[in-house]
């Protein structure tokens, strides 16, 4: 249950999870095959430091195609926090989309608002916690991550070893979340 906060001024960083936070490795509905990036626990802990939430907004076709059920990402996501929270870096919230246009389960085969690049994920964390948009980021590694947070007015940062990724879309790049944080922080300073 995300912790409330009203405040208009409240920055936050929306961060990708598979790719960003864990490796992205296919569809991930099972805590055996989840792999932290190097690095992660610090530079959210980083952001914690600096009063930003730290929310994870995260596309979970892998519902909508049948390959797992919902609670099996409330699992992943749960084991997500719990680690990085035994290196005291927190998650406020995480938010997920379920939903795919091709998916075989009927229930979840659709077309939605949540689904990035639409903003849906980024309008409840808004609704939730009173985020100033403007002064907060979108943190992912795909162009729909990027193109979610152009759309919300966040600030932007692709995380990618090379520069094939249409990186002119972002407002930056670096090779991995703690250079990201190091870069936004500065930003911030």
């Amino acid at each position: 249950m995300p912790t409330r906060d009203k405040s208009p001024t409240t920055r936050a960083v929306f961060l990708d999870r598979d790719g960003v936070i864990i490796e992205d490795a296919g569809y991930v509905g099972e805590i055996e095959r989840v792999r932290f990036l190097s690095g992660v626990g610090s530079a959210i802990k980083m952001l914690n430091e600096n009063n930003f939430k730290v929310i994870i907004i995260t596309n979970q076709a892998g519902v909508a195609r049948g390959y797992f059920d919902e609670a099996a990402v409330c699992r992943v996501n749960s084991y997500v926090q719990e680690k990085l929270a035994e290196e005291e870096a927190s998650i406020n919230a995480v938010y997920y989309c379920p939903h795919h246009v091709e998916g075989v389960i009927e229930e979840y085969r659709k077309e939605c608002s949540c689904r990035k690049p639409n903003t849906g994920m980024i309008e409840m964390a808004v609704h939730d916690f009173g985020i100033d948009l403007e002064r907060s980021f979108v943190i992912g590694d795909k162009d729909s991550d990027i193109e979610a947070g152009r759309r919300a007015g966040c600030h932007t940062i692709l995380l990618t070893e090379t520069d094939q990724i249409t990186p002119a879309r972002a407002d930056y790049v670096a090779p991995d979340l703690s250079e990201a944080v190091k870069w936004l922080l500065g930003l911030e300073g």
